[in-house]
């Protein structure tokens, strides 16, 4: 990926919680924070997080609420309570319960885990409700697994619908070749285990180095 492409590059800064953390970061202004309403989530934040605290976040940034197999109502009312900007979903929701989400006029991101046997021509019913896709590494946990799926696969993604790259993202293999390489580019990365001190908790200074590669105008 030249330079120039870098810098268009947006981020988002995922599975955030600590209150102190999250402004830490927020002062860095990532495109975008991402905050995990699942409760199988080891960074799940609802009881760490206020709405005050987004509240104060800089105007500049997108917050998305992360959801896994969630109840429509649910979503809905989080949303409102947070003031979420965008809504993740990150487990086997339909492209029926996007269209209701859409049509409540929440605006979505759609995660689909990878491996060795996905197909990209799952994303297709999903086109019409979703404003970007993510893709992630099929693990053991809906996110947050800390490993890589081949990017070799993404030659074979032909929608128009711009995509988060995510899975085991960090400063090493964000440096790497085969990340200069992927095709078609991502729109924007998502970090989240590869940037941590523990479980929900961010470092700081990891994120503040890739944030100023990403602006590095050379």
């Amino acid at each position: 990926m030249h330079k120039e492409e870098m810098k268009d590059l947006k981020l988002k800064v995922c599975g955030m919680r600590d209150p102190e953390n999250i402004r830490q970061v927020a002062s860095l202004q990532p495109d975008y924070m991402g905050f995990i309403f699942y409760e199988g989530s080891k960074r799940y934040c609802e009881g760490y997080i206020t709405p005050e605290l987004l509240a104060e976040l800089p105007a500049g940034i997108q917050k998305v609420g992360v959801f896994v197999n969630e109840a429509t109502d649910v979503v809905e009312a989080t949303v409102k309570k947070y003031g979420l900007d965008l809504v993740q979903l990150h487990g086997r929701e339909t492209p029926g319960q996007c269209r209701e989400l859409r049509e409540a006029g929440i605006k979505l991101i759609k995660a689909f885990s990878v491996d060795d046997r996905f197909s990209f021509e799952n994303t297709l019913l999903y086109e019409r409700y979703c404003e970007y896709f993510l893709f992630d590494t099929r693990g053991n946990n809906y996110g947050g697994n800390g490993t890589v799926f081949d990017w070799e696969m993404l030659k074979g993604y032909f929608s128009p619908i711009p995509y988060f790259l995510s899975g085991g993202l960090n400063l090493e293999n964000l440096q790497s070749r085969e990340f200069e390489e992927v095709r078609p580019k991502p729109f924007a990365i998502d970090v989240n285990s590869g940037f941590e001190v523990e479980p929900g908790l961010k470092d700081v200074e990891k994120v503040k180095e890739l944030i100023s590669r990403l602006r590095d105008r050379g």
